[in-house]
């Protein structure tokens, strides 16, 4: 039976997934695609089918996990946002070359404009890097549909693909039409083991097949439904709009688009499609959100024997989202009126929030610093504590990527810099840090890591259930300094921050450095969570 249900993108690609047989999802929480692993966790067919829900430690970690389920014949699915594909990159690679044996699909949910995100990178070159298939949704409701297509498409090929959506996709609404879910798959495992097994004999053999395959993804991406060339009266231009970018130019077009526009929601690129409409039209606008990517495959493709015109040329921006009223000006249609902005209601800086134990921690870290060791360098890392950048505390000198932390300390000690201080959070340290610190401890280098552990991945909303350590007995099974911090629990659970200024202070000038673990709840993770 079909229902209709509002939902964001992000939940229309989960009830897709469900729906399609899914029988387990792997992610770690970033935005903007978080709402993709919550609405399944939620969901009471999760709790009917046992279908695996829980966070992975990083992203690497989840993919492998997703991989290792597609290899015993079920469908997984493997969610994060598009830094994350930095993360698993070797594993998604090399999945390409494993291919799948149950669906494997992979979202990678990319941020233009940088809402919450350190760059703007589009995370379509992964899968032509890869050549593994990609889909891009240009509706709620194509998300939903598309999704359950990817799974039957990894099967149909044995090959992951990933479905790559941004901001504006993940997070607005549309009504979407529900189907009734398909039974998940059994138990059943791969027909070309040998390719399983990467090594060069095998890859040699794998990677020839996997170039020839792609001309068959290419002739899907030719037939696919969702790529399709919709004619139109006025040849001057032609415009090829790709994913969410398709419907900017519908929206400027109410009563229908008087040029032709190849809509692009399935790679590799369709050439044959592109090529015709190139025949056809005068010139090419290339609408699409993110990178320039089409737009240079395109350039390359034809040579460049008619015009071709989007964010390279400078009739689109460069950076950030697109909207309807900056494609406006490529179409050449007249800027649209609107009102200034209210001057009633001010902009308000993003903050660490009232009572959380990363204030402490700072001010504690300030005191120290300022006091005693004028010539410090804090080196941070990514998560709420990111935000000791700004006013009042202007606590640290540079936020990289996950884990860089602690590294970029080492680093600066080896090159003479003391104090150097690593500030990192709980959830960022078991995803990126530990392994850092094994290279800290190894070297015996000079340096002070604080991991400042509010017991939740706070960034995306106070995740439960992620991978977590016992960060005690981590920092003793990678030999840190015994004369550490301990948590402010021992001092009465929240303690005024003169405790950890103490403990902060003792511990530079040993070397090795000690770890100081600072320890303290979010007042919200307090109400729900009992400590042994």
């Amino acid at each position: 039976m079909i229902k209709k249900e509002l939902l964001l993108g992000d939940e229309a690609i989960a009830w897709g997934a469900l729906n399609a047989g899914l029988s387990g999802v792997y992610a770690y929480p970033g935005t903007p695609s978080t709402e993709i692993t919550e609405f399944i966790q939620m969901h009471p067919l999760t709790r009917e089918r046992g279908i695996h829900c829980n966070w992975s430690a990083n992203e690497k970690t989840a993919l492998e996990a997703a991989l290792g389920m597609s290899f015993v014949g079920k469908r997984a699915l493997v969610c994060m946002k598009h830094v994350g594909m930095n993360v698993c990159a070797d594993a998604f690679v090399n999945s390409a070359m494993t291919g799948a044996n149950g669906g494997l699909v992979v979202v990678a949910a990319d941020d233009p404009s940088m809402h919450s995100s350190q760059n703007e990178q589009d995370s379509r070159f992964y899968a032509k890097f890869a050549m593994i298939p990609c889909f891009e949704p240009a509706s709620q409701q194509e998300a939903y549909e598309m999704i359950g297509e990817a799974f039957d498409f990894s099967e149909k090929y044995q090959i992951p693909v990933l479905m790559r959506v941004t901001t504006r996709m993940a997070h607005s609404r549309a009504v979407v039409e529900i189907g009734e879910p398909r039974q998940q798959n059994t138990l059943h495992y791969p027909e070309r083991p040998r390719q399983w097994i990467l090594m060069p004999g095998n890859s040699r053999v794998r990677y020839k097949t996997l170039i020839e395959e792609n001309k068959l993804f290419e002739q899907e991406a030719e037939h696919s439904r969702h790529n399709r060339y919709i004619d139109g009266p006025d040849k001057s231009m032609g415009i090829i709009a790709c994913g969410l970018a398709y419907n900017y130019i519908m929206e400027n077009f109410p009563e229908g688009c008087p040029f032709p526009v190849l809509k692009i929601s399935q790679y590799p690129l369709p050439t044959a499609l592109v090529q015709r409409m190139a025949s056809e039209c005068r010139s090419l606008l290339i609408v699409e959100e993110g990178q320039p990517l089409v737009e240079e495959m395109i350039r390359g493709l034809l040579g460049t024997p008619i015009p071709v015109k989007g964010r390279l040329s400078g009739e689109l921006p460069r950076t950030g989202e697109l909207t309807p009223d900056n494609v406006r000006g490529a179409l050449g249609l007249p800027r649209r009126e609107s009102e200034a902005a209210s001057q009633l209601t001010m902009p308000r800086p993003p903050a660490l929030c009232q009572g959380c134990g990363h204030r402490d921690v700072y001010t504690a870290l300030n005191d120290v610093l300022r006091e005693h060791y004028p010539d410090h360098k804090v080196f941070s890392d990514i998560g709420c504590y990111t935000l000791g950048s700004l006013p009042p505390f202007r606590a640290i000198d540079t936020c990289v990527e996950m884990g860089a932390s602690v590294t970029m300390a080492k680093g600066a000690a080896d090159g003479g810099q003391f104090p150097s201080v690593a500030v990192i959070g709980d959830s960022t340290f078991t995803h990126s840090g530990m392994t850092a610190l094994l290279d800290a401890v190894n070297e015996k280098s000079n340096i002070t890591v604080v991991i400042s552990d509010n017991l939740t991945t706070g960034m995306t909303g106070g995740r439960h259930g992620t991978p977590r350590a016992d960060l005690r007995r981590t920092g003793r099974g990678a030999r840190t300094h015994p004369r550490r911090g301990t948590p402010a629990q021992e001092h009465g659970g929240d303690p005024p921050h003169d405790p950890r200024r103490d403990r902060i202070q003792r511990g530079f000038g040993h070397h090795p450095a000690p770890r100081v673990h600072p320890d303290r709840q979010t007042p919200q993770r307090k109400k729900t969570v009992v400590r042994p």
